[in-house]
């Protein structure tokens, strides 16, 4: 299992500070504190995690952009739309649901309302990218803050060209994720489900 990058500052600052207190604190108070900087040094190793998956892929599968529990399943007359909310102990890199090119990257400035509200996707800071498949078909996907994560990560660019699964980002602490999708598409996750990014299939394309 690989450790994302954006996690190393988290990961050695606890330790960082076991050194530093190795030379200025009592024992007791030492080893009270070293184990508590210890024990978070680990959390987050666990929360920046990268685990080793087989992606998958096939003709017209959207797989899932990330880890977490389907929150909300909803229509308009042109779109499907699938939330999902991550809890701080899902893995949070985000994964292209679909292969294609990065038409546009968005951000919106917001609050940071609890992401498992049903208004959250409205109001919460968020980056947002839109991808363009092979036939014209656009997938909106939205990397949504929560009280917790305050920071929305992306890796990729307006014009990348994306692999299904690819990796484009994450968000730092608990959060939610939306996707938009064509009309046509076929959904094959129900509400509470759980979802795996790059693994669980979230439609097929009609």
């Amino acid at each position: 299992m690989k450790i994302l990058k954006d996690g190393y500052y988290f990961i050695i600052t606890p330790i960082f500070i076991i050194f530093i207190l190795f030379f200025v604190c009592d024992y007791n108070l030492f080893i009270f504190i070293s184990s508590l900087c210890f024990i978070i040094s680990l959390f987050f190793v666990y929360f920046f995690r990268d685990p080793r998956i087989k992606i998958i892929s096939g003709h017209d599968l959207i797989v899932s952009p990330c880890n977490g529990t389907v929150i909300e399943i909803s229509y308009t007359p042109t779109e499907k739309i699938i939330r999902v909310f991550l809890s701080i102990f899902d893995v949070h890199l985000q994964r292209s649901p679909v292969s294609g090119k990065i038409i546009k990257i968005d951000h919106k400035y917001g609050k940071f309302l609890n992401a498992m509200r049903k208004d959250a996707y409205i109001f919460n800071e968020q980056n947002i990218v839109i991808i363009e498949d092979s036939n014209c078909n656009k997938y909106i996907l939205k990397q949504i803050a929560g009280f917790f994560a305050r920071r929305c990560v992306l890796w990729v660019k307006k014009g990348d060209v994306l692999n299904s699964g690819d990796k484009i980002g994450m968000i730092k602490f608990g959060s939610q994720v939306d996707l938009y999708m064509p009309y046509n598409v076929d959904i094959k996750v129900k509400k509470g489900d759980k979802v795996i990014a790059g693994v669980t299939i979230f439609a097929i394309l009609n």
